[in-house]
Order: structure tokens, then C-alpha cells, then sequence
């Protein structure tokens, strides 16, 4: 893609753009609150540019972004970014009274971050300046959101509105500790100075040890605070926003392209009936003439990983006998059990190269083959709600072929000879209790929790098992 091109795909929002050089030398940085807009008009033709500007226009090679949720947010990653790329047409700003600073005091036992502009040798951190006053100010209001740091001068002796409306974390009355109000500050630090990749780590980090110790309070506000960072796309800028196919790709480390998704579930009702489904997706999108269902026929009882087994058993030897294509990926509706299952059967056909995931519903936490810890993305995130979308339809598909089996299985039963049960109350009772069998054990108050069902209905199935 040429500049012009790169220019014209530029998305009408905020955010922040570098500019290279012929050598990749980064020239210039700016931020927008509409980066087409802003980096288009460089390449004015006729328009009076101070020659400094001039230069620069002439120089540009490449164009790279990332964009924001608001210019506010656009600031603080311009700043970041000039101090670490030392771009060289930016103008340096003096830390003097002209312009703002953020401080963080560090210097005290719960720091605060406001805005000063006044630099002083007295232990706390100063970050910019920043060269408007307003702007600042906004992105203030939503670092507190994120990063809910006291902001008292002096603590007070009961919790404030701040901690009331969750932009303060309370370690006025101890309701938190000093290690997690100190990774709070650790984190805003990091979000300072542009270091996001570490700051989401740390955060998802944090959100993993919170579930496993059964803090689910923590954890969804850790996870809350990942989502409100999630507003700034994420990682490194580019002057192409990812797709939701290549930030999966990027998520999972699969190099090659990812077109063909395969994704597996099982469904059964106290191991009856059990069935499995298999959906195929390809560039995103579901193709129904490749999708697959299974009768479970080597498992008998709830054994939900040894279906998962004979599923994929069937699928990939089927496919390799014939010498078909193989997917990009595989996907399991299920966490590590249903995952290791899939995996097992693949390594026996010589198929372990093929990547698999799993996808557990609770948290929607992403198992690999070659990771101990899952993966957890932003509720936002593009590559996770491509993988619900695949996940969710396998799911659909295996529950529907099960209902269709139900439904035939009860068209001809023992049921036709019960007064008071008709067709409906057959497939009702089949559903709620998965076989003829649970049906003749059901007491009378099991068959009334079925919906539709009536006393009298319920006891003439009791009375004619008694037979």
C-alpha cells in the first residue's frame, strides 16, 4: 500500500500517528481527534506550510497509527511516544510555568496523580509537559477511572464519594491493602510511559491469580479496568487496523493464514441421545454445506471428554483417509479436560500439528496445547468474539440435532397408551428426564416439576408402570 493509499484508509477518530522517513527514522509524532483529517492535511496541495513543515511533508515515507477514544487519551500516548522515539521534527517543550505536568507523588504512602506546573526536587514523578491545559484535564478524569487513586491532600478519616462511585480505592478506612495500591500505582505508571503490552499483562496476571483464589469481585473489576483500556486498540500502532481473523492470529501465534475453522460440541441429557456437532467457518463466516453431526455410538453414560474423543476421532480420520484439507484451527467448546480429549485423538492420528483451542463458557478463558495458564482477552476484543460467534453456533447446531432426535424418538412410545399424554407432554417428559427409563422412576412429585404437567396426568404414568 502507497502513502496516498495509507492516508485515504486513515479512520475518521482520535488517536495518535507517527511519521517516518525513506529509513524508517521516525520524524514526526502528533495526535488528532480525527487522524484522516489531520494527517491528510500535510499533503494539501497550495497550502502555506511554515518550511519547517514543508520539509517534513517532503520527507514522509510511511505512516503509522493508533487510535484512541478520545484525544484526551490521544495526549498521554503522544507524550509517551516522544520521549521514547525522539521524533525529529517534534519541538521540545520546557518544563517551565507555561505549561502542565502530571505529578504522581510517589513520595507518599498512597500517591495521587494531579496536574501541576511547578517542578520540584521533592521525590515525585513528572510526567510531560503536555501542551494543552484542557486536554489534560479530560485525560485526568479518565486515568481516576482507570487507575482509582486517592485524591485527597490529606486522608481523611471515612470514605469519601470518590469510593463510592469506585474512582477511589479507600485506604483511608483499610479497604485496601498497601501491596495493591501500590500495583495500582505501579500500573498507571506503566500506562505513562506508553508500556500498554506490560500494563494489560499485569492486569490479566492479577485478574487470573483474583479467580483462582475465588476474589470474583477483584477479578471483575480487574477485569473492568482491562475493558476500559481495551477502548485504546490494542498493541503496537500500524497504519492498518487488525481484522478480528488477524488478531487471532496474533493472539494464538499462528503464522500462517487462518481461513478454516472447525469447531466441535457435544450434547446429551444424562448421557441419552448424545449427539455431536461440528461447524465449519471460513474467513469469519459460516459455511452450512461443511457442517457436520455426529451420533455418539462407542460411548455409553456422561462422558462428555470420551464423545469429544470419538467427535474428532471420526472427523480427522475421515479426512485423512480421503486426503482432504485440514482447518487452520480447531476449535473445542469446552475448558482443558474437553481440550486434552481433542488433543489426545489428533496426536493419534498424526494431526498434532494442526492447532487446537478450547473455550470455556464460564469466563471465557482460551486453553492452548502449549500454555499452562489460559488466555484471557478483553471482553472487547475482536479475536474473542470471533471465537464466540464459531463457539456458540457449534453449540446451537449440537442442541438442535439432539431435539430432533428426542422428538422422533417419542413419536412412537409406551407414552401413546397413558391417558392425559399427548404429543407435547411426550416430548416434555423426554427432554426433562432423557430416557423411558428415568420416566417409569420419576415419584409423583418429580413428574409435576415438568412443565405441563398436571396431577392427574402424573399419576396415570405412575399407575400404569405400577402395572
Amino acid at each position: 500500500m502507497d502513502l496516498k493509499e495509507k492516508v485515504k484508509a486513515l479512520p475518521i477518530s482520535p488517536g495518535v500517528y507517527i511519521m517516518k522517513g525513506s529509513d524508517r527514522q521516525v520524524l514526526y509524532v502528533g495526535k488528532a481527534i480525527n487522524l484522516k483529517k489531520r494527517v491528510s492535511s500535510y499533503f494539501y496541495p497550495n497550502r502555506r506550510l511554515n518550511e519547517r513543515i514543508d520539509q517534513l511533508a517532503a520527507s514522509i515515507a510511511d505512516i503509522e497509527y493508533m487510535t484512541t477514544s478520545t484525544e484526551a487519551e490521544a495526549l498521554i500516548y503522544e507524550n509517551s511516544l516522544i520521549k521514547q522515539l525522539n521524533p525529529k521534527y517534534n519541538i521540545a517543550l520546557r518544563d517551565d510555568k507555561s505549561y502542565p505536568m502530571l505529578k504522581l507523588t510517589v513520595n507518599e504512602k498512597f500517591p495521587r496523580i494531579f496536574i501541576t506546573r511547578r517542578k520540584v526536587s521533592d521525590g515525585a514523578i513528572y510526567y510531560g509537559p503536555y501542551a494543552s491545559a484542557k486536554l489534560l484535564k479530560e485525560a485526568v478524569v479518565i486515568l481516576r477511572q482507570m487507575f482509582p487513586l486517592r485524591t485527597c491532600g490529606k486522608l481523611p478519616k471515612s470514605l469519601c464519594l470518590n469510593y463510592h462511585i469506585k474512582q477511589c480505592l479507600g485506604p483511608c478506612v483499610g479497604k485496601v491493602s498497601d501491596a495493591e495500591y501500590a500495583d495500582v500505582v505501579s500500573e498507571l505508571k506503566l500506562f505513562l510511559e506508553g508500556r500498554r503490552a506490560e500494563l494489560l499483562k499485569a492486569l490479566t496476571d492479577r485478574m487470573i491469580k483474583a479467580s483462582r483464589g475465588e476474589d470474583f469481585e477483584k477479578a471483575a473489576e480487574l477485569r473492568g479496568r482491562i475493558e476500559a483500556l481495551s477502548t485504546i486498540k490494542e498493541d503496537s500502532v500500524s497504519y492498518k487496523p487488525l481484522g478480528e481473523i488477524d488478531e487471532l492470529r496474533r493472539v494464538l501465534g499462528i503464522d500462517k493464514p487462518l481461513e478454516v475453522i472447525e469447531a466441535f460440541d457435544v450434547s446429551n441429557i444424562m448421557g441419552k441421545e448424545a449427539v455431536g456437532s461440528m461447524v465449519y467457518f471460513y474467513k469469519g463466516r459460516p459455511k452450512k454445506s461443511e457442517y457436520r453431526k455426529f451420533k455418539i455410538s462407542t460411548v455409553s453414560g456422561i462422558d462428555d471428554y470420551a464423545m469429544m474423543r470419538e467427535i474428532v476421532g471420526r472427523r480427522y480420520s475421515r479426512l485423512s483417509e480421503e486426503g482432504r484439507a485440514l482447518p487452520d484451527l480447531i476449535l473445542i467448546d469446552g475448558g482443558k479436560g474437553h481440550l486434552a480429549a481433542a488433543l489426545g485423538e489428533l496426536e493419534k492420528l498424526h494431526l498434532s500439528d494442526v492447532p487446537a483451542i478450547g473455550i470455556a463458557k464460564e469466563f471465557e478463558h482460551i486453553y492452548t496445547k502449549d500454555k499452562k495458564e489460559p488466555i484471557v482477552l478483553p471482553k472487547e476484543s475482536k479475536a474473542l468474539h470471533l471465537l464466540e460467534r464459531v463457539r456458540d453456533e457449534a453449540h446451537r447446531f449440537a442442541i438442535t440435532y439432539h431435539k430432533s432426535l428426542l422428538s422422533k424418538k417419542v413419536e412412537k412410545s409406551v407414552l401413546d397408551d397413558i391417558k392425559g399424554i399427548g404429543k407435547k407432554r411426550k416430548r416434555v417428559l423426554m427432554c426433562h428426564f432423557g430416557s423411558m427409563d428415568g420416566i417409569k422412576k420419576a415419584s409423583l412429585g418429580e413428574l409435576l416439576k415438568v412443565g405441563g404437567m398436571n396431577e392427574k396426568a402424573a399419576q396415570n404414568i405412575i399407575d400404569y408402570f405400577k402395572k
